[in-house]
Parts: structure tokens; C-alpha cells; sequence
């Protein structure tokens, strides 16, 4: 069974800032219907008073596996069913992968790897027995290749690509869609305190490393996120949507390099890998 209505039922992690609230603002606007979360409800509250029974405001902290299914539960009884469910919550972690304490990088994977399962696993049952469905996750242009300083946050969006990859293949036969959004560089709020932690340990020995990687930083090309939100549209609107979209300009000829080379290397090394096999 395929869902032909107009308006569709979001329900959407980290609405409070960033990425998230653009698109929980967006979606309402032109007349959807959202289940918003937050950790915090108290930030997000004003969405009920401007849209009010359009909108539902849920508090959520994803790492709660009780408080996922009862926000998912919750919204599909007040709506009546869930067109979209959107994994948006998370942050990152910035020092070196020496420097990165274990609790931190838990904490890191916490959010960022087993909220989303949550998420995912508790809307499932629900878009499995109404025959559609479609699953975002907001990944990153780092979930496909790495930098130095946020090892930790790439090898979170490489989990979080590899998951979204697999289910794709699982949830097809049941009419469910997955797209990955791979953001690149943009003006968000992804630097501030909530949405970004610093590991504790800080070596001298990265000093050089840091600092010039901060020059390249303040060099950066940053899009504006205000302009992806027709990006968002297009692939929930779409009926084949892709797997994985990347939004912005500078991360497709960065990437197309990547492979190049990793191909590159692995063709060097193939006499040896074929005389592996045995």
C-alpha cells in the first residue's frame, strides 16, 4: 500500500536547533504535519503556539530506549500514522583519537550510533503494517571519508551510513525508503556547546596539527542551511528517493578523488591481495 496523501507526518529528532529545526520549521510551513522533539521541550515549545494541533512536541533524549517508543507510539496515535521518521539528533566530538577518552567516545556513539537504532527499531513495526514509510538519517560528507580532530564523530556517520545502507536492502520489500543526508560545510549552530564536545585531554605534541587545521577551517566554504530545505522536499516527495543525498557544492570532486586514489592503492597492492587468497 503506497501512501498518495498530499500532506505527510513528519516525526523528527533534534528539532531544537541547527539542521533540525530548519527542517521541522520548513515542513509545518508549507502545511505538513510534525511530531517535533527535543531533549528539551521548553526549546522547541513555540512551534505548538504558531501551528498548534499540526504539531505534537515530545521530549526526547534518544540514548532513553523507553522514552523513543513511547515518542514514536505517541505520535503515531495522534496522527493517525508516520510518513517520515528522521534521525537528526546528534553531535560531535573534537580531538585526536589518542586524546579521545573511551567514556567520551561512548557517550559520542551513545547518540550519535544506538539513539537512531532506537528510533528506527520502535517506528519499524508501525511503517511495516502500514505498507510505507520512509526513513531519513542526517549523516555528514564525513561519513564517507575521514578527517584528522573528529576521527571519532567520522567513525560514528561511517556506522550510522553502513546501518542505513543495510536497512535499506531489509525494508524494501515492505514499501519503506531510506535516504541518507550528507551535509557538507554549513553556517549552523553545529559549533556550539550543545552540538559539539571537546575531549579532555589535550597533547602538545597535536599543537601544529591543530593550528593548521584551523587555518584551513576559517578558510572554509560554508553554505547556507536555510537553502536545503527544497533539497529535503524533493527527496521526501520523491517516489524513487536516492540512498544518499549530499547537500552542497565542494564535497562531490573532494570525494571523487578519495575513491580515486583508494582505487588507485588498491590496484598497486593487488598481486599481493590475489596472492592472498591462497
Amino acid at each position: 500500500m503506497e501512501n498518495r496523501q498530499k500532506e505527510k507526518v513528519w516525526f523528527i529528532t533534534g528539532s531544537s536547533r541547527g539542521f533540525g529545526k530548519i527542517w521541522t520549521e520548513a515542513a509545518l510551513k508549507r502545511g505538513d504535519k510534525v511530531a517535533a522533539t527535543a531533549r528539551d521541550i521548553r526549546s522547541i515549545a513555540t512551534l505548538k503556539e504558531t501551528y498548534g494541533d499540526q504539531v505534537l512536541i515530545l521530549e526526547l533524549d534518544v540514548t532513553n530506549v523507553t522514552q523513543v517508543q513511547n515518542a514514536i507510539t505517541r505520535a503515531n496515535e495522534y496522527f493517525g500514522r508516520l510518513d517520515i521518521v528522521f534521525n537528526n539528533a546528534g553531535y560531535s566530538l573534537v580531538g585526536t583519537i589518542e586524546e579521545s577518552g573511551t567514556d567520551e567516545v561512548k557517550a559520542l556513539y551513545e547518540t550519535n550510533i544506538i539513539g537512531p537504532v532506537h528510533v528506527i527499531q520502535a517506528a519499524l513495526p508501525i511503517l511495516r503494517a502500514q505498507g510505507y514509510g520512509h526513513i531519513l538519517g542526517t549523516s555528514s560528507a564525513v561519513g564517507i571519508y575521514s578527517n584528522p580532530l573528529i576521527g571519532y564523530y567520522c567513525s560514528s556517520k561511517f556506522a550510522f551510513e553502513a546501518i542505513h545502507d543495510s536497512l535499506a536492502k531489509e525494508v524494501a520489500a515492505f514499501g519503506i525508503k531510506v535516504t541518507l543526508i550528507e551535509p557538507g560545510a554549513y553556517n549552523t549552530e553545529f559549533g556550539s556547546t550543545e552540538s559539539l564536545k571537546i575531549a579532555s585531554k589535550k597533547l602538545s605534541d597535536y599543537d601544529d596539527l591543530k593550528n593548521q587545521l584551523m587555518k584551513n577551517l576559517q578558510k572554509l566554504e560554508r553554505g547556507n542551511p536555510l537553502a536545503t530545505t527544497n533539497a529535503i522536499f524533493a527527496v521526501v516527495d520523491a517516489e524513487n528517493p536516492p540512498l544518499r543525498l549530499l547537500l552542497g557544492k565542494n564535497d562531490l570532486p573532494h570525494i571523487q578523488q578519495i575513491y580515486s586514489e583508494r582505487i588507485q592503492e588498491w590496484e598497486t597492492w593487488k598481486p599481493i591481495s590475489v596472492a592472498a587468497q591462497g
